[in-house]
């Protein structure tokens, strides 16, 4: 694991956009089908918004049908925490990123990779780096 970055509260309110930092660092969520990369079909990897880390790869990303990029792994078991979350009234399980522990989303036990988990993550949280120059790789489309 990557050290851990601690900001202080103004510093990634500077650094992040209004979105970003609603989610971020408020535990926001953004309205399902509206996330950049609800339907984006890159190659390459998908890092946090806040601290660059790498936390998940095209090859584990798949369409849920949920309305959030949804994943069926992250690219390295150390790249994001999991805590257990009871807010508005649900049961379930927070993902955070483990290097500036920025509120990710949430995973689930309905995926169908190999664990059985859909890491359902906010677009605002992520950006995305391309595995190579392809063009189709920066816009997404097919």
């Amino acid at each position: 694991m990557t050290d851990r970055i601690e900001k202080s509260d103004a510093n990634w309110r500077e650094e992040l956009t209004p979105e970003q930092y609603r989610v971020l660092r408020e535990k926001g969520t953004e309205r399902a089908f509206t996330g950049k990369y609800d339907g984006f079909k890159g190659d390459g990897e998908y890092l946090c918004a806040a601290c660059g880390q790498p936390l998940f790869d095209s090859d584990e990303k798949y369409n849920s049908g949920s309305g959030w990029p949804s994943f069926t792994a992250p690219k390295d078991g150390d790249a994001v925490e999991e805590h257990h979350d009871i807010s508005h009234g649900m049961t379930r399980t927070e993902v955070v990123c483990s290097r500036c522990a920025g509120h990710l989303g949430h995973v689930f036990p309905d995926g169908p990779g190999a664990d059985g988990n859909r890491y359902c993550i906010n677009s605002a949280a992520l950006e995305f780096a391309p595995r190579d120059d392809d063009s189709d790789s920066k816009t997404g489309e097919e």
